[in-house]
């Protein structure tokens, strides 16, 4: 059962950075990024309202929403500050590049977690991991020399320099999540609830200063159903990922290799729906960034 709930959860991802390059195209920013995390926060309102009224009903379905302290506030708050920036960078970049060329380096973000683990944690990596990391980075190079004949110049776009910041922060989160799951031994409603909560709030500020001011004289802000739809998504995907996990004889490895080809999903559906060109050089590419992601985990 658990690896049918991680396949679901992988089409969800997938559908879901679809919906975010459609509700991107011609848009503005932030007030695409707003509303999407607003309506997937809505949801967890009422898990929040059940986890207080029905509390054993809410332990059934593994949504039960603990109390949380100040520390737990604060540490919290901390994650969606991570996040509220990678999401930030990662979709001005997906308005104004490929899915085709964003997906496939958002995939790679297991690398700089293991990176970022060999600096924190003092991990160790084995030649294996070495080998997954040389296999990626020779898959961006490949993505470079592709992305240039479409006029996208690795080194020297800004695009390109914010997917790779997004992918960074996005490893920090993950690590991030390792300190409060496994060190500080936080409940995953917890963390989920909150974390949704504060980073509804942070990217309602954050469009509230820098884009309802000026918004006349920034692209048109314009509401299309995809923009519900990654909110949605979103939810949905972390839940059954969540249920996957609890599974007694869930394997942690295959879940979260799994999840990872949810980026086949978003280059196959946009590459067709966008009509995106190199596909097929591409995908090759693709491989090599999953082939080396796979090698980092299976290690």
């Amino acid at each position: 059962m658990w690896i049918y709930l991680t396949l679901f959860s992988a089409l969800m991802l997938g559908i879901y950075d679809v919906c975010k390059k459609h509700a991107l195209n011609r848009n503005a920013v932030l007030p695409v990024l707003f509303l999407s995390v607003l309506c997937g926060y809505i949801p967890m309102i009422l898990v929040l309202i059940i986890s207080r009224t029905a509390p054993d009903f809410a332990h059934q379905l593994y949504l039960f929403v603990p109390e949380a302290n100040a520390s737990e506030h604060a540490h919290i708050f901390i994650k969606a500050a991570i996040v509220s920036t990678s999401w930030t960078l990662a979709y001005f970049a997906l308005k104004h590049l490929p899915i085709s060329i964003v997906s496939p380096i958002r995939a790679s973000g297991p690398m700089w977690t293991m990176i970022g683990a060999l600096i924190l944690f003092h991990e160790r990596p084995v030649p294996m991991q070495w080998a997954g990391i040389a296999v990626v980075l020779a898959s961006y190079f490949a993505f470079s020399v592709i992305g240039r004949s479409e006029g996208v110049v690795f080194h020297n776009n800004r695009w390109i320099t914010c997917i790779f910041l997004a992918t960074l922060t996005g490893a920090g989160s993950a690590l991030y999540d390792k300190h409060l799951l496994h060190q500080l031994h936080y409940e995953p409603m917890l963390v989920q609830y909150w974390f949704s909560f504060y980073n509804t709030v942070l990217l309602g500020l954050l469009t509230a200063i820098f884009w309802w001011p000026k918004r006349a004289g920034f692209t048109l802000f314009r509401w299309r159903w995809s923009i519900p739809a990654i909110g949605l998504l979103l939810v949905i995907a972390d839940i059954v990922y969540f249920h996957a996990v609890r599974h007694p004889e869930a394997l942690i490895l295959i879940v979260s290799l799994v999840r990872r080809c949810s980026v086949v999903v978003s280059f196959v559906a946009g590459a067709i729906i966008f009509g995106e060109v190199n596909r097929r050089r591409k995908a090759w590419a693709l491989a090599g960034v999953l082939a080396g992601v796979a090698l980092i985990m299976l290690a």
